[in-house]
């Protein structure tokens, strides 16, 4: 990978780098985590893919800091790991997760792509994205051949084109009028959203069993009753139009209460949950016609704010929350020298 020191790095490049290797130095934690117990033989050589993926990023991140002069994030490291602690999480709860995971690395390397304008971060985030969708493919095609992949509902294929012809169409919040039925573009954002909260319930419910403090273990229940809050939302909606909700497989959590990861990365691993989850919501709530739905996600998204907002203060409380690069308080710079 050719380096190009002549272009400065914009604003943009450099917070996606800083994030990259954040999250890269969390995955390469858990990951390494995963790989070390899991028994499937046919699930592991995904984890241990994703594994060396991450591990291969945070190298390439490293060349990227040193060439550019940029002082490289502390992250996390082996230190946050307890590589001997007894198995956590199922071997299915293993393939859901690093799916999931994948599933949001490709939006967020699509999002650092549209941002970057240097040629060789540009080829970079590129690169991260293919590797990334492969993870996604590769782990999509086992659960799928296990049969635990948990598909969207059916609905027929339309066999004409037709127009919205009522302002009633984007009604739903008054209690004595019917609601139209889901369309696809609904249905399709309700069953992500439970899915990626399933998975959510059993992180926080693995964080909470092995946490030693008494403030982590509220903050990861508060964070569980939260996403099944959200799943019965969800599935309420889909039920009230005779579909079906997600058909999990077994993605359950161990009796270990041994501390497996650090109280800050576990943290972490939560804001960027409750990152992703509002973007998730944002997102569906902008291409959703009905008007209860879009108030549901709203309203819902404010609920999670709320518990990054929370998570952040405790971070900060214990020196865990490591600030994204930014530009200099010239007012303090001012006070400074005067």
């Amino acid at each position: 990978m050719k380096i190009n020191k002549e272009i400065p790095l914009t604003a943009a490049e450099i917070a996606s780098l800083w994030t990259s290797y954040m999250n890269d130095s969390m995955s390469k934690c858990i990951l390494g985590y995963l790989f070390k117990h899991i028994k499937d033989k046919e699930i592991k050589p995904a984890i241990r893919f994703a594994f060396d993926l991450s591990s291969n990023h945070l190298n390439q991140l490293h060349t990227f800091f040193n060439q550019e002069q940029y002082a490289v994030p502390d992250g996390f490291t082996d230190k946050d790991v307890n590589m001997d602690a007894p198995w956590l999480f199922s071997d299915v709860f293993c393939l859901t997760y690093v799916n999931e995971m994948a599933r949001a690395g490709m939006l967020a390397y699509s999002g650092f792509l549209s941002m970057s304008a240097r040629a060789d971060i540009r080829d970079y985030f590129t690169k991260g994205l293919m590797e990334t969708s492969s993870l996604y493919n590769q782990t999509t095609e086992i659960a799928l051949s296990k049969g635990i992949y948990p598909r969207h509902p059916v609905i027929e294929v339309p066999k004409e084109i037709d127009y919205v012809d009522s302002k009633n169409y984007l009604s739903g919040l008054n209690p004595f009028n019917s609601k139209r039925p889901l369309n696809a573009v609904e249905i399709s954002h309700l069953y992500l959203n439970i899915v990626t909260n399933t998975v959510g319930v059993k992180l926080c419910v693995g964080f909470a069993q092995t946490s030693p403090s008494k403030e982590i273990k509220e903050f990861m229940m508060r964070g569980k009753d939260i996403s099944k809050k959200h799943i019965k939302i969800f599935a309420d909606t889909l039920l009230e139009n005779e579909l079906q909700t997600p058909q999990l497989p077994d993605i359950s959590v161990s009796d270990s209460t041994t501390q497996t990861f650090s109280d800050k990365l576990m943290m972490f691993h939560m804001s960027l949950l409750s990152a992703t989850g509002i973007g998730n919501y944002a997102t569906a709530a902008s291409v959703s016609q009905r008007s209860d739905l879009v108030v549901n996600y709203e309203r819902l998204s404010l609920e999670i704010s709320r518990l990054a907002k929370s998570g952040a203060d405790i971070m900060i409380k214990h020196n865990w929350l490591e600030q994204p690069p930014g530009v200099p308080d010239r007012e303090r710079l001012v006070r400074e020298k005067e």
